[in-house]
């Protein structure tokens, strides 16, 4: 079969090369058939023995002549058939060129792509052989593609990086390689590919030069570390600055305030209140710097602990009273009482922030005052709080200005009233730390609002709801010639379901005052002695509680003398819990008089303990000793002092050899030959194993840094106190020894 049908073959190629000699042959055949039986079958049809028949030999011609007939009919339609089959075919084959063509053409692109585009490209067989290199591979190896291929050539490795292996096997890697052109950098995508089916898989390398990025990368990664080295350095460097500049400093306010304490004239009083008053202004521009410090280093670690809202801002107010009050100003506080009794947040970072807004609301203010208003957010668990004043405003332009670091709205405003420009900047960026945000709302001339908004949950613990008075449909007066205070004590009666009537002036008050009869009449001292007496008087026979308003001050103001016709005081600013008590108590029969003492609200001073504490103070500033040591004797205290830790650390030896272990230690953390950490150790040690209670520890110290506070706790001691020292929280510290071993200040 196998030969029959190659000569089959072999006769359609000859008869497709020499299709018209094929034609002739075929013709030729059937002319010669058709002939010779035409005149076979005439001759013998005219033969004598034939037999011949006309008739039957017109029916042989007819039937002849059909065969032919059909015949003919059956090559003409099998030529049909076959021409419409070569016209399919002809069409295919054209389909099949212009596919080939496309093909040709695609395969060409791609090649010319594959060559000129910058990334390496090389194919490996199993062996290591190179089967294809691009032009770039070429070009970096500086060798023609005849030498590479067929060849195992690799570029020396000057450097591996890390490898990585894709899901798809494909692995990734960076190579420094030595070439022609120098050290390069190369990115490496390699996997295993199948170029024609029946062979075997090729290595496919495809390297992509990244010497540049990889330079920019390492670059940018030692300008990292070298701005963190530098950052390190400058904390270290304010820290230390810090230092050095608070250890005079608390030389300075404590002296000052030592002095201060003693008998002086007008003049000396006065110099010694300018001193005090420099050195508190200097402490503020440190502190100002050191925040900035930490912000800028990232370094500000926040606190989340639940603390009571009302009596944060409360404190707040009363803290800054004096300062208002001292420019005859008002300052009010407000917290709706929607807002849960206790948060959970960094009560001390809150503090700064609205303590700086309150504070530059009063410098930037002559005239009304001040309001801080706290009310729920738009978002949940959102807590906003607004400082409003009356000040000089702010301009359009220089609204965002002002929250930039060391920017002020003008250069007028920085010569009048001072201050580096930082304090904005560092509340932005700490409300920001703490997820919230602070807008300004100004008009020049008309005054500002900053309104801080900060989500604050509500604490897990038990809340104590706070206990209002029940004031429902009881008149209330309020007579005042100041309205920023009154608007918000209104509005707080009138939650509690009071009818207030806000008068400023004192006729006003005495003509409404029959008409009803008032459940309390609440009179500002601001009105002045004599029209605030006889207000009340008048007010004896139409209101039940009759109280008067006045700041801490008013007690060193001249007052009248005789029966006073109030019944309760309160003191401006007023607090909520204040306000409520004394419109729910029941009146005083006997009411003292304004210039009675017992009616203001003096401050107790802290009671020396029966026995002094037995204390040893390491400081090796002999200013500083003596401050401590004059601190702690006007506190009935007795002070041993020491100069460096190996004399505190022989004295405290002694004296626990001694029976007579001190109460309390006081260390300065940085002193010479022995610093109070590691001071702080030894002692720890030799008590360790020891019956008998452990000694507290308190640091001294100028470093405000978390890392330095880290370290005294670490060192074993149990708290700290900052330089410049506060004689209250000293005494405060003091007097809590007894208390508990964990001190802080």
């Amino acid at each position: 079969m196998g030969r029959v049908f190659r000569i089959k073959l072999h006769l359609r190629r000859f008869s497709r090369r020499h299709h018209w000699l094929v034609f002739t042959v075929r013709s030729f055949m059937i002319f010669s058939a058709a002939f010779g039986g035409s005149y076979g079958f005439i001759a013998g049809s005219r033969s004598p023995g034939s037999g011949y028949d006309p008739n039957t030999f017109a029916i042989g011609a007819s039937f002849l002549f059909a065969v032919a007939c059909l015949a003919l009919a059956t090559l003409s339609f099998r030529m049909r058939m076959m021409r419409q089959k070569l016209r399919k075919v002809a069409l295919h084959n054209e389909t099949l060129a212009d596919r080939n063509w496309e093909l040709q053409e695609s395969e060409q692109r791609a090649r010319s792509l594959f060559e000129s585009q910058g990334d390496l490209i090389v194919l490996r067989d199993a062996e290591g052989r190179i089967s294809f290199v691009n032009d770039a591979y070429c070009e970096l190896a500086k060798q023609p593609r005849d030498a590479l291929v067929g060849s195992k050539f690799t570029f020396p490795v000057l450097e591996q990086g890390d490898t990585a292996l894709e899901s798809n096997g494909t692995r990734i890697h960076d190579q420094k390689i030595a070439g022609p052109l120098g050290p390069r950098w190369i990115a490496w995508r390699e996997g295993w590919v199948r170029s024609d089916a029946g062979h075997p898989a090729e290595l496919q390398s495809v390297g992509r030069d990244v010497t540049d990025r990889t330079e920019t990368e390492r670059a940018l990664a030692e300008a990292r570390d070298q701005a963190d080295a530098a950052n390190r350095a400058k904390s270290r460097f304010l820290a230390m600055a810090s230092h050095e500049i608070r250890t005079p400093l608390n030389g300075i306010l404590g002296m000052s305030g030592l002095l201060l304490d003693t008998p002086l004239t007008p003049e000396q009083m006065t110099y010694a209140k300018a001193v005090k008053t420099s050195g508190d202004a200097l402490l503020s521009l440190i502190e100002e710097l050191l925040d900035y410090s930490k912000i800028e280093a990232g370094k500000i670690d926040l606190e989340h602990r639940p603390f009571a809202l009302a009596t944060m801002i409360e404190d707040i107010t009363e803290l800054l009273a004096p300062r208002a009050q001292a420019r005859k100003l008002e300052i009010a506080a407000y917290v709706d009482e929607r807002l849960p009794g206790e948060v959970v947040g960094d009560a001390a970072r809150l503090r700064q922030v609205l303590l700086n807004l309150a504070g530059n609301a009063i410098k930037f203010t002559s005239t009304g005052g001040v309001a801080l208003i706290v009310e729920p957010g738009i978002w949940p668990n959102e807590i906003s709080f607004l400082v409003r004043d009356t000040g000089i405003g702010i301009a359009p332009d220089a609204r965002e200005r002002i929250f930039r670091e060391f920017e002020q709205a003008d250069e007028r405003i920085a010569r009048s009233y001072g201050g580096t420009g930082l304090g904005l900047s560092i509340s932005e960026r700490i409300v920001k730390r703490m997820g919230g945000r602070i807008t300004l709302e100004s008009q020049l001339g008309t005054g500002s609002t900053f309104e801080v908004s900060i989500p604050l949950p509500a604490s897990d613990g038990q809340q104590k709801p706070f206990a209002a008075p029940d004031l429902a449909g009881q008149p209330i007066m309020l007579v005042t010639p100041q309205s920023i205070e009154a608007s918000l004590v209104a509005r707080r009666l009138q939650r509690w379901g009071a009818q207030t009537c806000m008068v400023a002036d004192v006729a006003v008050a005495k003509a409404l005052l029959p008409e009803r009869t008032w459940h309390a009449v609440l009179i500002d001292r601001a009105l002045g002695a004599q029209e605030v007496e006889s207000l009340g008087e008048t007010a004896r026979m139409h209101a039940t509680q009759r109280i008067v308003m006045f700041t801490p001050a008013a007690r060193h103001q001249p007052q009248p003398s005789g029966s006073s016709a109030f019944t309760g005081y309160l003191i401006k600013p007023l607090r909520a819990a204040s306000l409520a008590a004394r419109l729910s108590t029941a009146p005083e029969v006997a009411a003292p008089g304004l210039a009675d003492e017992a009616l203001i609200e003096t401050p107790v001073a802290a009671e020396a303990p029966a026995r002094g504490l037995s204390i040893l103070v390491a400081e090796d500033n002999e200013i500083n000793a003596l401050l401590m040591r004059s601190l702690l004797t006007r506190l009935g205290h007795h002070a041993v002092i020491t100069t460096n830790g190996e004399e505190a650390l022989e004295s405290w030896l002694a004296a626990k050899s001694a029976g007579t272990p001190y109460d309390l230690v006081l260390m300065d953390i940085q002193m010479p030959q022995l610093d109070g950490i590691e001071t702080t150790k030894r002692i720890r040690a030799r008590e360790a194993g020891q019956p008998g209670r452990r000694t507290p520890i308190l640091a001294l110290t100028a470093n405000t840094l978390v890392e330095d506070r880290y370290a005294c706790f670490e060192a074993g001691m149990d708290g700290f106190l900052i330089k410049p020292l506060d004689r209250d929280k000293l005494a405060e510290a003091l007097t809590g020894l007894a208390a508990s071993r964990h001190l802080a200040a």
